[in-house]
């Protein structure tokens, strides 16, 4: 499989039908060279919208806490952001509806097999982390962040970088003091 059919293939699936009706793309990078891949949730609508994978309120933070510009992370060879499902879920009465299930299960896999040098995979949120990590993750969202480096050096969890996290990162202050700069350190040594 290349990188050109199995996007042909998640566009073709009648599973996503609905969301090809509405014009939607598949909201994913992925390319040969990637270092580091970014596993998230879903996009949002606004990313959607614009056809940009993080291309939110986000997508400005969560660059930031990388420590790395945006064309850096906008460069496929570099990173390859691969959301749990690659289409805008919808709205649900407390914010998006969750990623389908069994997306990602069929799509990762072809996609990560095409980029063999990565070093790094982010797990943004906790859908990324009970997928990636299943019986290793902690029990809450939080247990599992704050023991990050049971994950490294291949993987790091992080937490939603949306601004409706702002209580949790309060509620957390060593965040921002032990997981970011570890998290740059291991960004900037798999990007070299």
């Amino acid at each position: 499989m290349t990188f050109e059919s199995i996007r042909q293939a998640i566009v073709d699936d009648a599973e996503n039908t609905a969301a090809r009706e509405l014009g939607y793309e598949p909201l994913y990078a992925a390319g040969a060279g990637a270092r580091i891949v970014v596993v998230g949730q879903a996009p949002g609508r606004k990313a959607q919208e614009s056809g940009l994978a993080w291309n939110d309120a986000s997508g400005r933070k969560l660059i930031e806490w990388l420590g790395v510009t945006e064309p850096q992370f906008r460069d496929p060879d570099l990173f390859a952001l691969l959301p749990m499902d690659f289409f805008y879920p919808g709205k649900g009465v407390n914010g998006d509806l969750p990623p389908r299930k069994g997306f990602a299960e069929r799509w990762h896999t072809p996609l990560l097999e095409l980029m063999p040098d990565i070093r790094l995979t982010v797990l943004v949120g906790s859908y990324a982390q009970a997928y990636y990590l299943g019986d290793r993750a902690g029990r809450t969202l939080t247990d599992t962040v704050r023991g990050f480096r049971d994950y490294l050096p291949g993987m790091l969890p992080l937490v939603h970088p949306s601004p409706l996290n702002f209580r949790w990162q309060a509620r957390n202050p060593w965040f921002l003091t032990d997981v970011v700069p570890v998290l740059r350190e291991r960004v900037a040594d798999a990007l070299t």
